[in-house]
């Protein structure tokens, strides 16, 4: 369940820094009651950026795929060969 605080709690930042650190989940700051912010523990943003770049990576493969451009193993353990000298 998200949380969700007014700007003028993030006075207390040893609560709002327990807080992200409690949740997987981001904090979302609220400012005149829209959204205004949105803070997170370091992990949790080192592991959604980390999933963005993993989601991002799966798609162009999928796309390689789609296009045709695949090798079979055989021929890619060979490319890898050459190209190291091995």
């Amino acid at each position: 369940m998200p949380q969700i605080i007014p700007i003028k709690d993030l006075k207390n930042t040893a609560e709002i820094s327990a807080m992200c650190h409690r949740s997987n989940d981001p904090v979302f700051i609220t400012k005149n009651g829209y959204g205004d912010m949105v803070i997170m523990s370091m992990e949790a943003y080192e592991r959604a950026f980390f999933m963005l770049d993993v989601q991002q990576k799966l798609m162009e493969a999928k796309d390689d795929v789609a296009a045709g451009r695949t090798l079979d193993a055989e021929s890619a353990l060979q490319k890898v060969k050459e190209a190291y000298g091995l």
